[in-house]
């Protein structure tokens, strides 16, 4: 049955060409999506686990009084983690952001710099409502969030996921309708070979077994092209990614993951050559009925 495999494939090399090569397309801009997808979850979960509300804190508010309040944020079941920043770790942050300009150091002390609560919500979604109770605080003096980047961002990704999801069917489809195809325009040129087979008492699985394999044979193959090509593109935007992301751990990719993304493309690929085989075995059993 192998060799007989090996013979479909090589009488009509073209046509086997073509279907690697269409499937290994699609699977690769499916790879793109999932890629981009993943990477902005990566990026959107890396802003959801920094501060996401600064509230400054008036200078006469007790410590009693800042245990108090985050112990009512605490209570709401949406925040995350509550930073107190006094105002001596205020003037170390900026000494070290302005350690380059000595002027600027001489004209500040911890007593002009207000202290802080920095919070992380739990969801995005909340921001907002924690952000306007803060504002009501009066032991508050002023509260900071990037209300629209975020928002405008975990909107960006649900975007990404729903075209990625949609177009990752299309192409999934057009894949199994290539194989199709091809492997029925090939069923049709053997149609007398497969007669004669019968005649000579081969059992079903012997006949179309071969079949199945060799759509399988084009997923495998397609998988390894399309993983391929995905990382040398990886590869070649890292220095980008590097330098454009500077402390979100994105790139380089893992070995684990690396293998983990190989694996899941060759299960993939065995899913839609044996789909379109299938499906091009019955269209041909249906016909000689």
């Amino acid at each position: 049955m192998f060799k007989t495999l090996k013979q479909h494939i090589f009488r009509s090399p073209y046509q086997s060409l073509s279907a690697v090569l269409v499937v290994s397309l699609s699977l690769f801009l499916i790879s793109i999506f999932f890629l981009i997808g993943l990477g902005s979850q990566v990026v959107l979960r890396h802003f959801e686990s920094r501060p996401q509300i600064t509230a400054f804190l008036k200078d006469e508010i007790k410590l009693q009084e800042i245990d108090l309040l985050k112990a009512e944020l605490t209570a709401t079941g949406k925040v995350k983690k509550i930073d107190y920043v006094s105002k001596e770790d205020a003037l170390k942050i900026y000494r070290e952001e302005f350690k380059d300009n000595p002027l600027l150091l001489e004209m500040v002390t911890s007593k002009i710099l207000p202290a802080s609560l920095e919070i992380s919500t739990i969801s995005l979604d909340s921001l907002k409502e924690i952000a306007e109770s803060l504002k009501e605080e009066k032991m508050v003096e002023d509260v900071i969030y990037q209300e629209d980047v975020i928002s405008a961002f975990g909107n960006w990704v649900r975007t990404v996921r729903k075209i990625g999801l949609a177009v990752a069917i299309f192409l999934l489809v057009i894949s199994v309708l290539t194989i199709l195809v091809i492997l029925g325009m090939k069923i049709s040129q053997r149609k007398e070979e497969i007669e004669i087979l019968k005649l000579l008492g081969s059992s079903p699985f012997y006949i179309t077994f071969p079949l199945y394999l060799e759509g399988i044979v084009y997923g495998l193959f397609a998988a390894f092209i399309s993983w391929a090509l995905s990382n040398l593109l990886i590869l070649y935007a890292t220095p980008f990614l590097l330098k454009f992301l500077v402390d979100i751990p994105l790139v380089p990719l893992s070995i684990v993951f690396t293998l983990e993304f190989l694996g899941g493309l060759l299960v993939l690929g065995v899913i839609v050559g044996f789909l379109g085989s299938f499906l091009a075995v019955l269209r041909f059993v249906r016909s000689v009925r």
